[in-house]
């Protein structure tokens, strides 16, 4: 006889056993969700110093190009910086030019902002490769003095900077934009039986451009005249978001009409700018920069570096142009080499996070600013290649 199967007692957890599951998944659940609010956390962070890192080193990097061209003219050499002339210069610089002056007004001589009347507008932006001044710690209300049209909502404590020289392309060649009637371009005069006073033509008439080549049949290559201005807004993309903006404005037409255009957006979360120049005024024998006289060597024999002339290396500290003592014609006209200090905040706060730092740029300080955005200070010099290689000698 079948006997009948034995049935086990029913086995399961007790409400304790339960319980004690629940909290132990509960507890695996928050330890998961908190590693992962602090990855997201750790992640979002390194994207912020990221961030800050990259657009420091672009903003160097943007600057430092168009800093190194300055003072390039297609070949074309001063006679103030020309160590092969024999007669006393007559195209140095005689004041600081109005950088954003109407461009109808560029060929009235002599022509006048302030101080002494300028012999040729012309000469002056061509003599000055760079040039800058600053944006005090209480901005004036309601222009400012210089380039007010285009120099908008500036942060305050800031510096501009102008970079003039010409383009190193030919227009139409490679990837150079094609002559375009109407714009600004550079004539060096080449050919040596007609070198015309001065010995470039800078003008948006074609029928002027018509400077000779070396074989002095050939029309001499145009260049596009570049004048880029350099600031720092205080907002990005609408007024008050209170994220500071590298901004650029850059010379040529617009609407029919020559001059600075209106300034675009680079690179947000640049904070701080300071620039400084390094001035070559004192020549190898230890004389002052004489410009009034014709170069004047130490041994004329061996014609070695002139002794009323600079020899490309940036003499005592480097100078800043500030409101209470801005640079001279002098000074930039001297300028051999260039100091940025670009300091970068992050756009975004880090909460929990104080930033007790002090940043020092140059002669000034900025900082503690106590606050929760994280920055990092950025430096570089740039020498101006074109301009002390000219004084350079054997």
């Amino acid at each position: 006889m079948k006997q009948p199967a034995r049935r086990l007692p029913q086995a399961g957890l007790t409400l304790i056993e339960l319980m004690v599951s629940m909290v132990i998944g509960l507890l695996i659940v928050l330890a998961l969700i908190t590693l992962l609010i602090n990855v997201n956390r750790n992640n979002s962070e390194m994207g912020k110093t990221n961030r800050v890192i990259e657009n420091g080193r672009f903003a160097l990097q943007l600057l430092q190009t168009d800093i190194s061209h300055a003072g390039y003219w297609g070949g074309f050499i001063p006679k103030f910086d020309d160590l092969t002339a024999s007669a006393a210069p007559t195209d140095a610089p005689t004041a600081v030019p109005d950088p954003c002056l109407a461009y109808a007004s560029w060929n009235v001589a002599p022509y006048t902002v302030t101080g002494p009347p300028l012999v040729s507008h012309k000469s002056n932006l061509i003599g000055i490769a760079v040039q800058g001044y600053e944006i005090p710690a209480v901005v004036p209300s309601p222009t400012l003095s210089v380039c007010a049209d285009k120099v908008t909502r500036p942060k305050a404590s800031t510096d501009v900077l102008f970079v003039r020289h010409a383009e190193n392309c030919v227009p139409g060649v490679g990837d150079c934009p094609a002559f375009t009637a109407g714009e600004l371009y550079f004539q060096a005069a080449r050919c040596g039986t007609t070198v015309p006073s001065p010995a470039y033509v800078l003008d948006s008439d074609a029928t002027l451009l018509t400077l000779q080549n070396r074989d002095c049949a050939t029309t001499a290559e145009l260049r596009k005249f570049v004048s880029s201005l350099y600031y720092i807004r205080d907002y990005a993309v609408t007024a008050g978001d209170g994220i500071p903006t590298l901004m650029r404005s850059q010379f040529g037409l617009s609407g029919g009409t020559l001059g600075h255009k209106a300034a675009e957006a680079l690179i947000e979360g640049i904070e701080g700018f300071r620039v400084e120049y390094g001035i070559d005024n004192i020549s190898d024998s230890g004389e002052a920069v004489d410009f009034a006289e014709e170069v004047k060597w130490a041994d004329p024999v061996n014609l070695t570096s002139p002794r009323n002339r600079g020899d490309g290396i940036p003499d005592n500290a480097y100078v800043r142009c500030t409101t209470a003592a801005p640079c001279t014609a002098d000074q930039l006209m001297n300028a051999v080499a260039v100091k940025l200090y670009v300091l970068v905040r992050s756009e975004k706060a880090t909460p929990g996070y104080t930033d007790t730092k002090k940043y020092e740029m140059g002669s000034t300080t900025l900082g503690p600013f106590n606050d929760a955005y994280k920055r990092h200070l950025f430096t570089q010099t740039v020498r101006l290649t074109n301009i002390s290689g000219r004084r350079e000698t054997p």
